[in-house]
């Protein structure tokens, strides 16, 4: 166990260490927060504002903001649980190429403590970027009014971002023991990047999409757990509006906006319960390791 917690640590300080690559694993969260300042702002209030359809008098327009604010934050947690922990598994990819893993091979070591290290240190270092991105962003949103959170609905989210740490963490250490060279890694980190923000909702609400397509980015675990902040963040705010407008639409204006912000995931064509997504998400990472399981020792093997 001394053994394993050490590789942990050393695995830890290479990734927190090195300043530009905590930085470059945040990157499509400073992306996200910038276009939100340029125009993703009022692009979806004005998408809130067209299915209000007549019931503007009656919903606080503060309320429209926090809610705006609240996709900005969500935007900002599920696409840093993509990259950080992608960020800091490169480290196998480094690894291998600086011939370190024959080093690490030839110690007492068993394998499965080698690649359970790597992950655990990829897990650790997603749940303190997220959890601090977590506190910091309630706690701006608290600044600028009511989120209307209950201590269960901050509880479920700290879990969202174990989960999440963990779901990424599974997925991506299958993509990483086939790079061989640092090169190869960094060019897939910027086309994950690049489409992270599109897969979990971030700039356009994968709602408008057709179907196919609302399919594809719903197969990655990831945006299950956009849908699952989602909820956990913003279900109080839209009860409180739904409370404000009185019954007068029968909830049509709350369930719309859960519709057009994707508020529930669906795969070819059928909608998930939030239940049903915790499941699919959790069947995703058992297979994930299941399959890092067979694939691991055939790759590291020792010298």
């Amino acid at each position: 166990m001394r053994k394993f917690m050490g590789l942990t640590r050393r695995n830890l300080l290479i990734y927190f260490k090195d300043v530009q690559s905590v930085i470059f694993s945040m990157l499509t969260s400073i992306i996200v927060l910038a276009l939100y300042l340029l125009f993703l702002k009022d692009t979806f209030v004005d998408s809130i504002e067209g299915a209000m359809q007549g019931l503007k008098q009656l919903v606080d327009m503060a309320d429209v903001d926090m809610l705006a604010n609240g996709l900005l934050l969500v935007g900002i947690l599920s696409s840093a649980m993509i990259t950080v922990p992608y960020n800091c598994l490169v480290t196998i990819v480094k690894d291998r190429e600086c011939k370190i893993d024959y080093d690490i091979s030839a110690t007492p070591m068993k394998r499965w403590q080698i690649i359970l290290s790597y992950f655990t240190a990829s897990t650790i270092s997603s749940i303190v970027m997220a959890a601090l991105l977590l506190t910091v962003g309630m706690g701006f949103l608290a600044s600028r009014g009511e989120l209307y959170l209950t201590a269960g609905s901050i509880a479920a989210m700290y879990g969202i971002v174990l989960l999440g740490a963990v779901s990424s963490t599974a997925l991506f250490m299958l993509v990483v023991l086939f790079f061989q060279s640092s090169s190869a890694s960094s060019a897939f980190f910027g086309m994950l990047s690049a489409a992270a923000g599109f897969v979990i909702g971030a700039y356009i609400p994968i709602s408008q999409f057709s179907s196919p397509v609302q399919t594809f980015c719903n197969l990655f675990p990831a945006s299950g757990i956009t849908v699952m902040f989602r909820s956990a963040l913003l279900d109080g705010l839209l009860g409180h509006i739904d409370q404000e407008i009185g019954g007068v639409d029968q909830g049509m204006f709350v369930e719309s906006l859960k519709e057009v912000f994707s508020f529930r995931t669906r795969l070819f064509g059928d909608e998930l319960s939030l239940n049903w997504t915790v499941g699919y998400v959790l069947a995703l990472v058992a297979v994930c390791v299941a399959a890092m399981a067979l694939i691991y020792p055939k790759i590291y093997k020792r010298k």
